[in-house]
């Protein structure tokens, strides 16, 4: 499903704009998860172009090395005009291609890299030889690869010395922002409210294959329940193909990491503790398989005084679809498979006002660079900012806030984060308090408190004046 909607992207545009002045052929690795809009990327970039696009298939069972170069073969020859191209060496089509592209300039896109020669373990050795030897010789050429599984990626060509000098751009898709996500929403027609929206985006984050799929007739709810609790909704079945494609034969081995993130970020220990796992590097391993993948972050905290990182730091699940499936989904898939749950009211699913909350954080926290403009701050003056963990010990409390930033003049923004349906309460300014309160502060620091919000915040919290700042996101959608 392809709307032809397309919106942001201006950064990575303007930096695939930037090769096209070179007087060298360029060479660029594109990665990020599934659906987040990769080679519509490529596509909008070279739509004025001539552009050849090449994509792997899925390596499930029985496809195999001969598979792959059939496919590409036959999409080489759809494109090129030539019928009944055979081939049994990648080497031999490369070399068809380049000799096709060599005079003009072209964009290739060869997506879904990690497929494409993930059975044959002379395909990158041959598309080296291929970009030295034959592609390169073009000054006007761009050749991108381009996939979703960025371990591999990273591994067999970033951090490969086979491919040492030769990578132009390297760009890890991330999710659009959130004015992006407002702007594609509007031009759909979506009639929602504002606080709708984030219902949405709290379900499927900036990713924009989703986005494509909300119904602008339909309200929040009902987008959410026609794609999620009916067994043809496309996120009823979506976990399987991002998860399990990825992963393949080990998804089983990252599952219940994700899971146990699901629930609320975790240190190292603590993941260790509860997935029975022993404190070695083969733990650290997986997350770092996931954090590359774009499914869970690494969030340092710091010293306030010393403004350096420290070693202490929490695993969070920032996928936004992937923990709403495994909270409110997963465990109703029965339910859903025999439609017995369409009808369900979303706000009194077991967990929901929690799960949103930690949903609404990612957001933010993707979006931070909006807080920064809003409070004024320039990137240039901030020293560190995360969501900021202090450990209970002898000498100091507990505390954890949603949001820290620190700048070089030594001012601490503390950052609330809270998604509600109704108006916040006078609550809300105890409860920060006693976390501002906790906080060790080195002499001549100064902390302001923040509040962030999506749906209003009642008269006696205005009144108050105890926030130094009190930001409807929504506003931040524009």
């Amino acid at each position: 499903m392809n709307t032809g909607i397309f919106v942001g992207r201006e950064r990575e545009l303007n930096m695939l704009s930037a090769l096209e002045k070179k007087k060298t052929a360029s060479l660029v690795v594109l990665r990020g998860r599934r659906r987040i809009g990769k080679s519509r990327l490529i596509e909008e970039f070279a739509k004025t172009k001539k552009f050849l696009s090449f994509a792997g298939i899925s390596p499930v069972q029985g496809i195999t090395s001969q598979s792959q170069r059939d496919v590409f073969s036959e999409q080489l020859g759809r494109q090129i005009g030539l019928k009944n191209i055979v081939a049994t060496d990648w080497a031999t089509l490369f070399s068809l291609l380049a000799k096709y592209t060599e005079n003009e300039p072209v964009i290739l896109l060869l997506d879904e890299i990690s497929w494409m020669g993930s059975k044959d373990p002379s395909f990158l050795g041959k598309l080296k030889n291929a970009w030295d030897l034959e592609f390169k010789k073009n000054p006007k050429l761009i050749l991108v690869l381009c996939g979703s599984v960025s371990t591999w990626i990273e591994k067999n060509i970033l951090s490969s010395t086979a491919f040492f000098g030769r990578v132009s751009l390297s760009i890890k898709l991330e999710e659009l922002s959130l004015s992006a996500c407002y702007e594609y929403l509007c031009k759909q027609k979506f009639r929602g409210s504002n606080y709708e929206i984030f219902k949405i985006l709290g379900v499927i984050g900036g990713v924009p294959w989703y986005l494509e799929h909300i119904q602008s007739h339909q309200t929040s709810d009902d987008n959410i329940k026609n794609l999620c609790y009916q067994k043809e909704g496309i996120l009823f079945n979506e976990f399987n193909r991002i998860f399990h494609d990825l992963f393949e034969r080990r998804s089983e081995i990252y599952l219940p990491i994700v899971e146990e993130l699901a629930n609320g970020a975790l240190e190292f220990g603590e993941l260790c503790k509860s997935l029975n796992f022993a404190k070695s590097g083969t733990l650290s391993n997986y997350l770092e398989d996931l954090i590359e993948s774009g499914f869970v972050t690494r969030d340092f905290t710091w010293s306030i005084k010393s403004g350096k990182t420290s070693k202490f730091s929490q695993y969070r699940l920032s996928d936004n679809y992937l923990r709403f499936y495994l909270k409110h989904i997963a465990s109703n898939r029965d339910r859903i498979l025999r439609d017995s749950f369409q009808d369900v009211d979303l706000s009194a699913l077991p967990g929901w006002a929690t799960s949103m909350g930690l949903q609404f954080e990612n957001l933010v926290l993707k979006n931070r660079k909006s807080v920064w403009d809003y409070l004024g701050i320039k990137a240039s003056n901030i020293v560190a900012d995360n969501p900021y963990l202090q450990k209970n010990s002898s000498t100091k409390k507990g505390c954890q806030i949603d949001y820290l930033i620190q700048t070089k003049f030594n001012t601490l923004f503390a950052c609330e984060i809270k998604f509600s349906l109704h108006p916040l309460k006078p609550d809300i300014i105890e409860e920060m308090k006693q976390k501002i309160s906790r906080i060790v502060l080195p002499k001549r620091f100064s902390c302001w408190p923040v509040l962030i919000h999506v749906n209003g915040v009642s008269d006696q919290v205005l009144e108050s004046g105890y926030f130094s700042e009190i930001i409807d996101f929504s506003e931040l959608l524009h």
